[in-house]
């Protein structure tokens, strides 16, 4: 019997974008389509220490102080993460669906706080932060709209980057979008402005060349 091949996929984009539903309906179509599925997320996929390091990255009493010990910190979360469940499930043939990954840091650190880009990307050339995805979904929302939808999220986790301010948000969706032009081989950029089931509708369609068959989840269902 041949072995598939396992597949890394990553949504992106700022607070209040959507990601995690539309990660959570992109692994349910993934499996209809008859394929395995490992969705997760960062920070804090991994099991208890990825949990640990997101309660620290997520307390802004510890991040507005962090300075470049941010960018470690996240890059320590991360190779937990790689190393605990994304190369395992890769390795065993799945479909990796990942709420975040190398770009946030990218866009939030490097574009939003003004981290250095070199000292993040140096990071990730060393296994086992090196491992990359095929195709990143980045749900691209305008800021106003995305800060309304987050603010107005009932029983999220401590306060984080949704106390951010408007010019802090719009240099993060400037980053997000500066990298989706410079690779448009893996990142595809998706309206997050419709209803849930258009914009699962595109995030399928985003993925349709890496996994031929998959069609959007039924409304309903």
């Amino acid at each position: 019997m041949e072995r598939t091949e396992g597949l890394f996929i990553t949504l992106e984009g700022i607070e209040g974008a959507g990601k995690s539903t539309q990660a959570r309906l992109l692994a349910r179509a993934i499996e209809e389509a008859g394929r395995r599925v490992a969705l997760t997320w960062e920070p804090g996929g991994g099991g208890r220490v990825g949990a640990e390091l997101r309660g620290l990255l997520k307390d802004p009493d510890v991040w507005r102080h962090l300075g470049l010990a941010e960018i470690w910190l996240y890059a320590a979360a991360r190779a937990h993460h790689v190393e605990a469940v994304i190369a395992p499930a890769l390795a065993d043939g799945a479909v990796v669906v990942c709420d975040r990954y190398l770009d946030s840091t990218r866009a939030y650190q490097g574009y939003g706080r003004g981290r250095p880009l070199e000292l993040i990307d140096a990071l990730h050339r060393h296994p086992p932060l090196d491992v990359s995805p095929a195709r990143t979904i980045l749900l691209d929302l305008p800021v106003a709209r995305a800060l309304a939808r987050a603010r107005g999220r009932v029983g999220t986790d401590a306060p984080g980057y949704d106390d951010e301010d408007v010019s802090f948000f719009g240099r993060v969706r400037d980053g997000y979008l500066e990298i989706a032009d410079r690779e448009p081989g893996r990142v595809r950029v998706v309206d997050a402005s419709g209803s849930i089931r258009e914009v699962h509708r595109a995030v399928v369609a985003s993925v349709a060349d890496l996994l031929p068959g998959i069609v959007p989840v039924p409304e309903g269902a």
